[in-house]
């Protein structure tokens, strides 16, 4: 767009800067609409600015207001210029677009584009023709799972899509006469287990919007504020309950606006940074005790219930909580004694108080109910799936949560879950699963060894992928191996779903991760430090420890 006739101003980014600004030198309505008429005027008989030009006038927002009153009836299009010099300016300056893909990502796209039709075409021994396709959207998944060449959640559609073009009664490829239906494989958009997930996460959004988390934060925290490593105990401990019904990502925001007040007054060095390692570990190894704690242990779930197999929320807890109390203490002693002196003095705010209004009150009823008729489920009998959709329905009903608080749910995660839960339905069904294992003689390897190796993959791949992304590509391989172990296979899907939230080594593993990084108070070798006690530690009482526990009380 060509510019005005005024002289330019020495500001690059207010070229013209009396352009959408009132005349102030003159007074009165008539002096403001006079003005105005003539911001409206220059808007709509400016010419296209050159092409190639660098510096383009940037309207202010006055000025791009009345433009688009004036263009409602002349057919201006407001704020063209303004986006063509953002183009212009996002460019590099030979010219060439950013890329879009890393290199890692092409090869997932390449790789899951060759994958796919190649076992479609390909005879391969062993597999029947649904094992085959059921193959080739398996190792797409795997590829772009694991390089993220496309978003989580839009590969797990994907694999849903898939599942219904290559294997269904609704195949675009022939089928068998027996084939499963197209709505087989919907249904794992509704699954019981995305109910559960989907009345967790209103919970968890309720709570934040009422601030409860911060309130029960400074409550909880006042027995612990008599020395620094006391109430470094306490932020972990506060964590991780909090952790058993929310997200970790809310769970460690939380924490952080509560703490980071006290985390600035800290001189940079050990005790802030031990601060800040303590809330996403605490995080991190909460997801552990809960069903709706993380997604990969709805996908465990999931694919138990897929083989017949049904776990209560009092049952995954009991088998959960005792390891991860373990953990925390083994991680608190560490952090404590490595990055908290014993001299420190911490001043945290406790004056955050409880919402008291009637909407308020109507969710600490709710959430409530909801959490007791979770921890209560062998005695009423009501599955947890059923208890997870309670909220939903109360929140909604009584007006506490409304369409916009539905709309911000995390329905990427949801769709991500019934993803897994479509993948895993869909290698047991074509018997995938019995083929991949099917070579190895897995009656012949200590089960120890087994939960080991098991173990140990899953915190490796945890590391660098989304916890997500690992439990939907091991849980249904573990499930297949365990038909020929004499554990059962709950066992060994409850090592790799609770082996997921181990990967915890680097900024980029989890979210929490990523937030504490993002504090400046943490560098990547104290948090690999912290990872590896995590790690280490977890993977050796899920191989050698909790199996024979879970057995000896006969949880599972």
């Amino acid at each position: 767009m060509q510019p005005p006739s005024q002289p330019r101003h020495s500001d690059p980014t207010r070229p013209y800067p009396n352009e959408g600004v009132p005349d102030h030198s003159s007074t009165g309505a008539t002096a403001r609409a006079t003005t105005a008429t003539e911001i409206s005027d220059r808007a709509a008989a400016k010419p296209a600015f050159p092409r190639g030009s660098v510096e383009a006038p940037v309207f202010t927002p006055l000025a791009k207001s009345r433009a688009r009153r004036k263009s409602k009836g002349s057919g201006f299009r407001a704020g063209e210029a303004e986006f063509r010099t953002r183009l212009q300016r996002k460019r590099p300056g030979n010219g060439k677009r950013p890329r879009r893909f890393s290199n890692l990502q092409l090869i997932g796209l390449i790789g899951a584009g060759i994958a796919l039709p190649f076992c479609l075409f390909t005879d391969i021994p062993g597999l029947d023709t649904p094992g085959e396709r059921m193959l080739g959207i398996f190792i797409a998944a795997i590829l772009l799972w694991a390089t993220e060449a496309v978003p989580l959640y839009a590969t797990a559609v994907g694999v849903i899509f898939a599942q219904v073009l290559l294997l269904s009664d609704q195949s675009i490829l022939p089928v068998a006469e027996n084939a499963p239906t197209a709505a087989t494989f919907f249904n794992s958009l509704s699954s019981p287990v995305i109910i559960l997930f989907m009345g967790g996460f209103l919970l968890a959004d309720c709570a934040a919007k009422f601030k409860v988390d911060r309130a029960l934060c400074a409550l909880l925290l006042r027995p612990f504020l008599k020395n620094a490593r006391l109430t470094l105990l306490g932020i972990m401990m506060i964590t991780a309950v909090l952790g058993m019904f929310m997200s970790n990502t809310a769970t460690t925001a939380a924490m952080f606006a509560m703490v980071m007040p006290v985390m600035k007054a800290l001189p940079q060095g050990k005790a802030r940074a031990g601060i800040a390692l303590s809330i996403p570990a605490a995080a991190n190894v909460s997801g552990i005790s809960t069903p709706v704690s993380s997604p990969p242990n709805a996908i465990a779930l999931a694919a138990l219930q897929n083989q017949g197999i049904h776990i209560t929320f009092v049952q995954w807890m009991l088998a959960a909580i005792p390891l991860v109390i373990v953990m925390m203490v083994a991680v608190w002693l560490f952090i404590a004694y490595s990055f908290i002196p014993a001299d420190t003095t911490l001043k945290i705010d406790t004056s955050a108080r409880f919402n008291r209004s009637k909407r308020a009150i109507a969710f600490y009823v709710i959430a409530v109910t909801t959490i007791g008729l979770w921890m209560t489920g062998p005695l009423h009998g009501v599955s947890s799936n059923t208890v997870g959709f309670l909220p939903v329905v109360a929140l909604l009903f009584l007006g506490v949560m409304n369409g916009e608080d539905v709309r911000k749910l995390d329905w990427p995660i949801l769709w991500l879950v019934a993803g897994g839960i479509a993948l895993g339905s869909g290698v047991g069904m074509t018997g995938l699963d019995r083929w991949l294992i099917g070579s190895i003689n897995w009656a012949a390897i200590p089960e120890a060894i087994i939960f080991l190796v098991l173990a140990a993959l899953t915190a490796t791949l945890g590391i660098f992928l989304s916890n997500s992304a690992a439990a939907n590509l091991l849980v249904p391989m573990a499930i297949g191996i365990s038909t020929g172990l004499t554990s059962g296979t709950t066992e060994i899907a409850l090592v790799v779903a609770m082996a997921c939230s181990l990967g915890v080594l680097l900024p980029i593993s989890t979210p929490p991760n990523a937030i504490a990084y993002s504090t400046g108070a943490v560098s990547t070798e104290d948090m690999v430090k912290v990872g590896l006690v995590i790690g280490v530690i977890g993977v050796v009482m899920l191989a050698f420890v909790m199996p024979t526990f879970w057995e000896f009380l006969g949880i599972l």
